[in-house]
């Protein structure tokens, strides 16, 4: 099985979510990728869909790989294993923090434009992403959300590994995933369609669940 898009895995992720009993939802999206996938599940539920920023560490040298993460909201930085076993300084790691956390503001001012966050007290806050390898970037987020006292953290993805599935249920009071295969190397291979979503694409998308929705409560 894989999915023809992020379109087609938001409906078929959605469909996981519309039977529970939620109470007063709110959808995140972690942008680029999770946006499209989250306004799926927010249009299936008649819930507002945002962006919630959450960055990766890059390795010195290697900023494709993960070995850190930030979140909006949050002084935290989560660092994978990964960063243990390349035997990255901390004082490395710190700077590295520092820069991600300077691209993620402005990530923030660019995908919500002075918008607050909703606030999520006591509502049932759906993290969503396209998928997850490491998940480091959503633990960041996890943690950072969980502050801001949500009824219900629930963590929303088409694909992950299942072993990131597991141990993200230790942060999330639920964690849906519709396909979590027994070999699990990268995101992309579980679809057919995996090319980049654009900044202009997550404007777009987010500005349309916005006018459906009646903006959020």
């Amino acid at each position: 099985m894989t999915f023809r898009d992020r379109t087609q895995a938001g409906r078929e992720l959605a469909g996981r979510l519309v039977d529970l009993d939620l109470h007063d939802p709110v959808v995140l999206g972690l942008p680029r990728g999770g946006i499209p996938v989250a306004v799926e599940v927010a249009d299936a539920l008649g819930a507002p869909a945002e962006a919630f920023v959450a960055l990766k560490v890059g390795a010195p040298g290697h900023e494709e790989l993960g070995i850190g993460a930030v979140a909006e909201g949050s002084d935290v930085l989560v660092v994978s294993d990964t960063a243990h076993r390349l035997g990255v300084a901390d004082s490395d790691l710190h700077e590295l923090a520092e820069r991600a956390r300077r691209e993620l503001d402005r990530r923030v001012d660019a995908y919500r434009a002075g918008r607050e966050l909703p606030d999520l007290t006591g509502r049932d806050t759906i993290l969503v992403d396209d998928g997850l390898a490491t998940g480091v970037t959503a633990e960041a987020a996890l943690r950072s959300l969980r502050t801001r006292g949500p009824r219900r953290l629930i963590l929303a993805i088409p694909t992950c590994a299942r072993e990131t599935r597991d141990r993200l249920r230790g942060l999330a009071d639920d964690v849906i995933c519709v396909l979590a295969p027994e070999e699990f190397y990268a995101v992309g291979q579980w679809y057919d369609d995996f090319s980049q979503t654009t900044d202009e694409e997550v404007l777009d998308l987010l500005a349309t669940s916005r006018a459906r929705s009646g903006g959020d409560r």
